[in-house]
């Protein structure tokens, strides 16, 4: 933690922090923010299917602790207006979220919000943009890609993992890679190391030869409804029977792909908009790197550094849309 801090530069000296109290990997962000100087971390612990708000703030502190930044974290059940408004850096994480039009009403003009993802990824149900747009309060995407973060590096293990917990063994395996966006590089090249035999298209509708597949992996950027048409499904099912669905990224209509006999994993579907399988499945490398760079990202912007310096600028991305 204190060498992803290092790498990213990390300062988040005289600055509050608004962010999530979370289970499993994503236990870091508010330990990183006090580790990286702020003085005040407040972490949102919420009850959900992943533990207890108390068990949350107890795991949490334990590695506050651990850290040296014991009793540095705030604890609190729900955001606020007073505690929104105090805040200098509020992030997207899961317990803030949605950052609503009321909740914009409540942050001081010059906070900003750092998306905790790139910008392309953004999805319109966890900010009001245009909220934000209207009070001047900034916001912009995470470049998971900078040197000093390099998140994009871990898509491929991912991929790696998905495959194997749906029992496809990945070495000479036929595998239809459908991505439309920057994933496709680090997904496609490590699973070829592997062996793998990849097919790589930007959709099910474009010509993908006539050899069967073993596996279907969908990395396709989230839109309204389902990335994959129905009779997209109904062409993989006639020319790859057997062959499994994996949900890594965008929405898949489970029921239809049900009605035509084609198997998806996980077995459990992402919320909507959301990945299938966590960072945190490979261990909390990646976690921590792209927390960090989301906190260096709300830095960049709340110090306006990008706008002077090049090399704070090559933290962040612009929402375009």
């Amino acid at each position: 933690m204190r060498e992803a801090i290092e790498r990213c530069g990390l300062n988040l000296s005289g600055l509050t922090v608004l962010t999530e109290a979370a289970t499993g990997s994503y236990i870091v962000t508010p330990v990183l923010a006090a580790m990286a100087g702020a003085s005040r971390v407040l972490a949102v612990a919420r009850t959900n299917r992943y533990g207890s708000a108390e068990e949350t703030a107890a795991a949490t502190e334990a590695l506050a602790a651990a850290a040296g930044q014991g009793g540095r974290i705030e604890y609190i059940p729900e955001v606020n207006r007073e505690l929104v408004h105090r805040a200098d850096i509020v992030t997207n994480s899961g317990n803030v979220r949605p950052i609503t039009d009321e909740m914009v009403g409540w942050m001081k003009p010059e906070a900003v919000i750092p998306l905790m993802y790139e910008s392309w990824e953004f999805r319109a149900s966890d900010v009001d943009v245009d909220a934000c747009r209207r009070r001047g309060i900034a916001f912009a995407g995470t470049n998971e890609c900078h040197p000093a973060i390099q998140v994009f590096s871990y898509l491929g293990l991912l991929a790696a993992k998905l495959l194997f917990d749906a029992g496809v063994g990945i070495y000479q395996c036929r595998i239809l890679l459908l991505c439309d966006n920057p994933f496709l590089p680090y997904i496609e090249a490590p699973l070829k190391e592997c062996g793998a035999l990849i097919c790589s298209a930007a959709s099910a509708s474009e010509d993908i030869g006539t050899q069967a597949f073993d596996a279907v992996l969908i990395a396709m950027t989230p839109r309204a409804g389902a990335v994959i048409s129905a009779d997209e499904m109904c062409r993989i099912a006639v020319h790859s029977p057997g062959a499994v669905l994996l949900q890594y990224f965008g929405d898949v209509d489970r029921d239809a792909a049900a009605a035509i006999g084609l198997a998806v994993w996980p077995e459990d579907a992402p919320a909507p908009g959301h990945m299938g399988i966590l960072q945190s499945a490979i261990g909390p490398e990646a976690t921590i790197r792209l927390q960090v760079g989301g906190l260096k990202a709300g830095e960049v912007l709340y110090r306006r550094s990008y706008k002077s310096d090049p090399a704070a600028a090559e933290y962040i991305q612009p929402l375009l849309s």
